[in-house]
């Protein structure tokens, strides 16, 4: 039998990936590519079993629903083979944010070999609210920056790695410096995260 697809898009990345982790926690779906859109959002692509999928979905948009994004589900039963040019897209660069816009998980991310731990996500619409929140963060708690992912419209998501206790003491350090230098799209903590998660994480 032919895989089932599912698409969830919302807008923001913290929640795309808070999807995402939701929905492989949930069910046995597997990770295809991400790829964003122009605003501000970010279309997560699974496959699985027609079952496994709409139940991930479900699980997925109340996530993403949860940290405020606006998400939008749909599950391809049976896709049709000449929709294939369409729906899985090449890798992509924007040159105006300098960054990839398709992300396709080729490989195990660097953080794979073991999910003993937690990562944080502090994302923003503005720089200069993301980069006071990640000062903060970084001088409350002992994390690391795994990266820094622009979205386009001015928005940037901050992500952490560290133990539990001290990823959250960061997260709630950095979020009250966004007040008044940008807007907070969303702030969470994800404990133990899931492969699919990893695999779509920058690695700079």
């Amino acid at each position: 039998m032919a895989e089932a697809i599912g698409l969830l898009e919302t807008t923001g990345l913290t929640p795309a990936l808070v999807g995402l982790d939701a929905m492989e926690k949930h069910a046995g779906v597997r990770i295809v590519q991400a790829e964003m859109n122009d605003f501000s959002g970010v279309c997560v692509k699974i496959a699985g079993p027609l079952d496994q999928v709409r139940t991930a979905l479900e699980q997925g948009q109340a996530a993403a629903e949860a940290l405020g994004g606006s998400p939008v589900s749909c599950v391809l039963a049976n896709p049709d083979a000449r929709s294939e040019k369409a729906l899985y897209s090449k890798p992509a660069f924007s040159p105006l944010i300098q960054q990839h816009i398709v992300y396709i998980p080729l490989g195990d991310h660097a953080l794979a070999a073991s999910t003993d731990f937690a990562l944080g996500f502090i994302e923003t619409q503005g720089f200069t609210a993301a980069f006071a929140a990640i000062d903060a963060a970084c001088k409350a708690a002992n994390v690391e920056v795994v990266g820094k992912e622009k979205l386009g419209g001015g928005y940037v998501t901050i992500v952490l790695k560290g133990d539990v206790a001290a990823v959250k003491a960061a997260i709630d350090a950095g979020v009250p410096e966004v007040e008044g230098l940008g807007k907070l799209v969303a702030s969470y903590v994800i404990a133990r995260p899931s492969q699919a998660v990893l695999r779509l994480l920058p690695e700079n």
